[in-house]
């Protein structure tokens, strides 16, 4: 329910949405609200509450495995602050949500228009909660392309259907090939995560990075970089000329009949 209403606020002009993580009455097993709080992590609004009388809903209330598995989910949404601030941006210049329907390039694919179990985060990602209780697998319906694994950086092609595992550590998380996804730098400041595009310029790939003006009160920049596969090397390039200007990171392994050297990044 808390991925249909926020999918359908999406479609419906308001991209700004979450659930009550554990929901704002009841009580959720661990392994429910576990399971909840990693779909949260990848929503709009992000945040656990509750009913006065319902209960806590912190994370160290369910226990220490929930509380380590948790942690983890937490800390990979503030990686991507970067991203969900470029989505912010883009969903007030030109109306797209956040949170799609997987379906959103190809609304014509019969076979994504019935899948309701998954998500696209923006252009780039593709998160495919666990909605099943005692779920360690799952199956996941891909759109057109090539999608990598974020977690093994394995690549998987669509459409069609995968099964991918889904351990109580994290649901399993796509990045779309070619796609330029803005995350937190370990030192700070911003890199840009590259994943490896498909050979020939029908692969090349795209994405965005909103930069903050400084004072609050300036429209931020929008940055727009491309990549490309050529000759085993990964480019990405700056909409515009100029300099890149931020620390590229390349993930993602072509496949063997496109380059059997392995990406490089320039």
């Amino acid at each position: 329910a808390s991925l249909s209403l926020v999918i359908g606020l999406g479609l419906s002009g308001v991209p700004y949405s979450g659930p009550d993580i554990g929901g704002f009455t009841g009580s959720p097993s661990p392994e429910l609200y576990l399971r909840w709080f990693q779909l949260g992590a990848y929503l709009p609004l992000f945040r656990t509450h509750s009913a006065i009388s319902a209960g806590r809903r912190e994370p160290w209330e369910f226990g220490a495995r929930v509380l380590e598995h948790a942690a983890a989910a937490l800390r990979e949404r503030q990686r991507l602050l970067p991203y969900f601030t470029t989505l912010a941006q883009l969903a007030a210049r030109t109306g797209a949500p956040y949170v799609r329907p997987v379906w959103w390039r190809t609304p014509k694919d019969r076979a994504l228009r019935d899948c309701e179990d998954a998500f696209l985060l923006g252009d780039a990602l593709l998160v495919a909660p666990v909605l099943e209780e005692g779920a360690r697998r799952r199956p996941v319906r891909l759109p057109r392309g090539r999608w990598y694994d974020t977690v093994t950086g394995r690549a998987y092609h669509g459409p069609g259907q995968v099964v991918l595992d889904a351990p109580l550590s994290g649901i399993p998380v796509l990045a779309r090939a070619g796609s330029v996804v803005p995350v937190a730098a370990p030192g700070g400041g911003v890199e840009l995560e590259v994943w490896t595009p498909c050979a020939g310029r029908k692969g090349a790939g795209a994405g965005s990075l909103a930069v903050d003006t400084g004072d609050g009160w300036e429209k931020p920049e929008l940055l727009r970089f491309t990549t490309r596969l050529r000759d085993g090397e990964v480019t990405i390039e700056r909409e515009g000329g100029g300099e890149v200007g931020y620390p590229v990171r390349v993930r993602g392994e072509a496949p063997p009949s496109e380059d059997r050297r392995g990406p490089r990044a320039s």
